[in-house]
Order: structure tokens, then sequence, then C-alpha cells
């Protein structure tokens, strides 16, 4: 069976590390008074033999690289009457390209730019999750109640609206905060990569196929980078400020004597701005915990929602140890539009990855609109 541009490229890699390591190898047998000549020129004979393998592969690497760039300049976007059709095959011919070291054509960049950056800007499943071919293998549950956003630099008023009146906000914690931190909350750029496996199968697949695989990978990358920013116990440095659990500047905690009443204080303790908005966000176990003990053997309780049990809705994550109870638009997670995309060879396995740079940034913008709920140390 032929070779594809992608094998070639390894062997290139392979051989031409070889090819270095004969070299060194020969000048260091050059050196040294004690080596043979035989030993030398059995070196040179070595290195001569890798160097005309090294010249052949590259050729052929040249050629095929020719064809391929001529064949994508030709057609690079599948031709049809279906805008989802062209933007799938526009997605799989940035990660092919990508991938293979290769340039992207400008039409592939026109086809996803925003008009945010440079182009391929659409590939950042943030800003399409309505057009996933698939469905991700890890979901942050935040999707579906806290903001997300896709601006460079972005700033926003902490309160949504203001009265002449300059103390019409009742609450007196939220007074306390924005008089304390200001009425703007300004986003920063936090950095972080995601790796999408990409085996030589998966990138001659339909284009349909190589786009879903690679959608899914990075959007659940993006999904378990949200959840561990937004509970992180022990955030990296610089992240602390995006996580419910941060112990500088933290969100109060309401305690009680089991889950089950420590969250029924938080929501009380909300002012009644938030609290009429409020959401729950808890582990899955905790939950179980807290049907056991009202059910007291009982099955009614198991068939019951969430929110008729615990009076919110109830949104679960295995990172939420601590009951999060608040109005979670006040949660804003925000992607600065542009990105970066790499390839690197992973050589445990030898596949390579698609490598998505982004930035991302996660404001809890009124700490106040927020309990987390504890138990109560005996």
């Amino acid at each position: 069976m032929a070779k594809s541009l992608f094998d070639i490229k390894n062997d290139l890699i392979t051989i031409g590390a070889a090819l270095a390591s004969a070299k060194e190898e020969k000048l260091v047998k050059a050196a040294d008074p004690n080596a043979s000549v035989d030993d030398i020129k059995a070196l040179e004979t070595k290195e001569k033999e890798l160097q005309a393998r090294f010249d052949i592969l590259q050729r052929e690497h040249d050629a095929k690289e020719a064809e391929q760039v001529q064949s994508l300049n030709k057609n690079p976007i599948q031709n049809s009457a279906d805008p989802k059709v062209k933007i799938t095959s526009a997605k799989a011919g940035l990660i092919r390209a990508t991938v293979r070291g290769e340039s992207v054509p400008s039409e592939i960049k026109a086809a996803l730019s925003d008009g945010t950056g440079t182009g391929g800007e659409k590939i950042l499943p943030s800003t399409m999750t309505n057009e996933l071919l698939h469905e991700p293998f890890v979901k942050n549950p935040l999707r579906d109640i806290s903001t997300f956003t896709n601006v460079t630099n972005l700033e926003i008023p902490k309160v949504d609206f203001a009265l002449d009146d300059d103390d019409f906000i009742k609450d007196e914690d939220t007074a306390k905060e924005l008089k304390a931190t200001g009425d703007v909350v300004s986003f920063g750029r936090h950095k972080f990569k995601v790796f999408a496996p990409v085996s030589e199968t998966i990138l001659a697949a339909t284009d349909t196929n190589l786009v879903q695989t690679v959608e899914a990978a990075l959007q659940s990358g993006l999904a378990a980078k949200e959840k561990k920013v937004a509970f992180g116990k022990t955030p990296k440095a610089g992240e602390e400020h995006m996580s419910f659990y941060r112990t500088t500047d933290p969100i109060k905690s309401v305690s009680g004597e089991d889950k089950y009443k420590a969250i029924k204080k938080a929501i009380a303790d909300l002012n009644e701005d938030y609290r009429e908005n409020a959401k729950i966000v808890m582990t899955y176990a905790d939950y179980m915990d807290i049907i056991e003990t009202l059910a007291n053997g009982s099955a009614t309780l198991y068939n019951a929602q969430p929110e008729q049990v615990l009076g919110k809705p109830v949104e679960f994550c295995d990172l939420a140890t601590d009951p999060v109870v608040g109005d979670f638009r006040y949660s804003h997670f925000n992607y600065d539009p542009e990105i970066i995309y790499d390839r690197d060879k992973n050589v445990r396995t030898g596949i390579w990855d698609f490598v998505l740079t982004a930035w991302i940034d996660h404001q809890i913008k009124l700490k106040s609109a927020f309990r987390i709920a504890t138990v109560k140390k005996p």
C-alpha cells in the first residue's frame, strides 16, 4: 500500500534523526586518536546510506505535498448549496492542513472567520454549540445556566440597571461589594491548550467524521477546563478568582447540620433578587444521600424531580463537593476570540495531536449572588 504524506513525514523525522546521530558519531570517532580508520570509514558509509534514504524520502515528500496543495487549492471547500456542509468541509480542511504541517488555504480561513481575527474562529466549540455533530465526552453543567461570551478585553457592568436614587440596592451585601470592588468587571486572558488525538485513519475519513471526532474532543477539553477553574479547591496561580471556592475574598458560606439543611439555609440567605432565579450545583452523590435520608424507606422521593425536593433547579457536577447556590447569571465565562492551531506528536502512541490554544476567564460578577452550603463540624 502506498505511503501517505503523513507516513512519509514521520519517516523523514526518523531518518533525519538517525542521519544527524551518524554524523555526530563520525566526528567523535575522527577526533579520537585511538579509533581505527576502518571504524571511521564504516561510519562514513553509514552516513552516505542514510543521506541517500533521506534524499529519496524528501523528494517523495515534496512531490506529494505539492500534489496535495494543488488539490486543496482547486477545491479547498466542498461545493454544496448547504452552508452547514461548506462549514464542515472548511473545518475538515483546517484540521487536515494543521496536522499535516501545511498552510491553510485562504478560502478555508475566510469560510471559518467571524470577522474577529485572522480566520478559523468558528471552529472554537464555545461559539458553535448548536452546530456540534457529535455529543462531547465531557460536559459542563454551567453551560446551561452561566453566561458565555467571546469578546476581546471584555468589560461589563456588574448590575444590569441603575436608578437615580443611589441607594436603590437594598441588599446590604451587594451594596458593600459594589462599593469595595467597583461596578464594572474586566475580563483577563488565561492561556490553556486542548489536545485532540488525530490518527491517519481519522484524517482519511469523511469530512463529517473527522470534524465530529475533533470537535467532540475540543468541546470536552473546554468543558473540563471550565469545570476545573469554576470548582477548583486549589486553583492555579492567577486563576484563584475564577473559583467559587476561592479563599481570597471568598463567597459567603452558610452552614447546616447536614447538606439538605445547609442548602435550604443558603437559599433563604440569598437576597430575594437573587433567590428568585437561584439554582443549585452539587454532586449527584450528595443529592442521593439527601434523598435516602428524606425518603426514610419510601420510594416516592426517588421519582421526584430535584427541584421538587430542594425547592430550586439542580445541576449535577462531581467537582461541586460543597453545593453552590445562587443566581448563575452572575457567573460569566469569556473566551478571547484569538485562537491558535498547532500540531504535536504524541511520542507514546505515534499519533499526532491537533492542538488548540485558547484564552479563558471566569468572573463571578457579584459574589453576593451566591452562597456555599457547608456542613457544620461536630
